[in-house]
């Protein structure tokens, strides 16, 4: 049976309705040899964030799928504490950020040694937090994939593949994405287990096409971050849904987060704005009931849940 690897542990379709399948409780976006780099105190993150989680229950939401993955402050301990006093299911990741995000290690560490990592905390646990990851988060440079990039991609695609976990990569330009799923498909996996994140700044109509016919999930996933988008991303939504690939879209904020680079953890964006503002929008554009819950129950579930 198919499930939802969570910090609350795995979870069935049936006990699921609305996913969000790209957020952020935790983040630091400063490179991993700064001072302070992804330090914060647990109750501090849970007394930010908590509510936040409570917000996005009372609308609706489920779980989400954290996007802080190594290299951009990973912190699965402080995670699985949020998730634990929320009682609000979190999807963590394994896997890395792109350069110069990458850590040392990554650049001299094998692809056999980079596979077996991944694999550990999709089988296993996160180093000893007693979470297991449910998916691997990877990006590449906008101007094409570094050999280290491609080198964890490569590992990615072997440790993915054992278990059948998606690999969901922050990946701006249509024809990296292309070279993406080349390299996956000639390390043995599919693309249909690819998420090309952030497809939303790709111009090109017809690349955002062609990775969907190839088989990989489209997601638009910056929805209420600019005023005045909503209308974009509606056309964006209804020409993959007139094309017939419904069933390949991801819809989310990309939104939080406790950041300890900031005095107190930042201000955090709510994840409600798809509840409460975009979907009432997408229905008054004509997208029916019946699709905004594929949408935004079936899709996310289908995408990140494994065997």
């Amino acid at each position: 049976m198919a499930q939802l690897i969570t910090t609350l542990g795995p979870k069935t379709a049936a006990e699921l309705g609305m996913i969000l399948p790209h957020e952020h409780v935790f983040v630091d976006l400063r490179t991993w040899d700064q001072p302070g780099y992804a330090e914060a105190d647990t109750g501090d993150v849970i007394a930010l964030m908590g509510p936040e989680l409570d917000k996005a229950r009372a609308v609706g939401v489920t779980a989400l799928c954290e996007c802080s993955t190594g290299g951009v402050g990973r912190r699965v301990d402080i995670l699985k504490a949020v998730s634990e006093a929320t009682r609000f299911p979190l999807v963590v990741p394994t896997g890395l950020y792109r350069e110069p995000w990458i850590p040392r290690w990554v650049h001299d560490a094998s692809e056999a040694e980079l596979g077996a990592w991944m694999a550990g905390e999709l089988q296993d646990q996160v180093e000893t937090t007693g979470v297991k990851a449910g998916w691997v988060k990877l990006s590449a440079g906008d101007d094409g994939i570094t050999a280290t990039e491609a080198k964890v991609l490569r590992a990615a695609a072997q440790a993915a593949a054992a278990v059948n976990a998606v690999i969901g990569s922050h990946t701006i330009r249509g024809r990296v994405a292309r070279d993406q799923l080349d390299i996956i498909e000639a390390a043995g996996y599919t693309p249909e287990r690819f998420i090309w994140i952030h497809a939303q700044n790709e111009p090109d109509l017809d690349l955002v096409l062609e990775m969907a016919r190839r088989g990989a999930w489209i997601e638009y996933d910056s929805i209420g971050w600019k005023k005045g988008s909503d209308e974009f991303f509606v056309q964006r939504i209804r020409h993959l849904l007139d094309a017939g690939f419904g069933d390949k879209v991801l819809l989310s904020h990309d939104r939080g987060w406790y950041n300890p680079a900031k005095p107190g953890g930042g201000k955090p964006r709510p994840f409600t704005y798809i509840s409460k503002t975009f979907l009432p929008k997408l229905a008054d554009a004509g997208v029916d009931e019946a699709v905004i819950r594929q949408l935004t129950q079936i899709n996310p579930f289908n995408a990140f849940a494994r065997d």
